[in-house]
């Protein structure tokens, strides 16, 4: 039986650098095996089905093909269906939060690292808050992304190895992991035609 992943590109079709077309990725990952892949938003989040694998290595994999097919490198961050979903519960800033798109979840692929936010922790960021998970950290900016010291602070500790989405945004992903039919948010991959 196939699992459900989801799959976090880091940088991608921010500004005009790292243009990745998400029906490329689509293909690219049908191509790779993949099955019921779908694409949430323009910036690199994909839903899809494979057979058991460390997510890690589906990562890699990604990563991999990326470089060699469209040209574009970046670090890609898998979870499973499960494990995004217990990010989703995990978050303890929904309260303090009023805009979903000022509170952001920062992906480690190396989730070790998430230690390493242990003394950001301590200090006071009032009005910003962070909030560590297991397998992700919670950053509310109270005063817009921009502006933010905390999520500067962050980027920081964890470097590359993160790649950030607001809530918004996850929420969309977490939808589309439910939903057993593609929505409007998503669309489906083309299948690599066999000669």
């Amino acid at each position: 039986m196939a699992s459900r992943y989801v799959a976090l590109i880091r940088g991608i079709n921010v500004g005009r650098a790292k243009r990745v077309a998400m029906a490329d990725l689509r293909t690219m990952l049908a191509e790779l095996g993949y099955s019921e892949v779908r694409t949430i938003l323009n910036s690199g989040n994909v839903v899809f089905s494979g057979g058991e694998q460390q997510p890690s290595r589906i990562g890699k994999r990604m990563e991999a093909a990326m470089t060699q097919r469209l040209g574009v490198s970046g670090r890609v961050t898998v979870l499973t269906a499960s494990e995004f979903s217990r990010v989703v519960e995990e978050n303890a800033l929904g309260r303090v939060a009023t805009d979903p798109a000022r509170l952001l979840v920062a992906f480690c692929s190396d989730r070790a690292r998430l230690k390493e936010l242990g003394a950001l922790k301590r200090r006071d960021w009032g009005p910003e808050a962070i909030v560590a998970g297991s397998l992700a950290a919670y950053l509310w900016c109270a005063g817009g992304i921009l502006a933010s010291r905390l999520l500067e602070a962050v980027a920081g500790a964890l470097g590359e190895s993160t790649t950030t989405r607001n809530w918004a945004t996850v929420s969309k992903v977490h939808a589309a992991l439910q939903a057993e039919s593609p929505t409007t948010a998503t669309e489906p991959a083309r299948r690599p035609t066999r000669g």
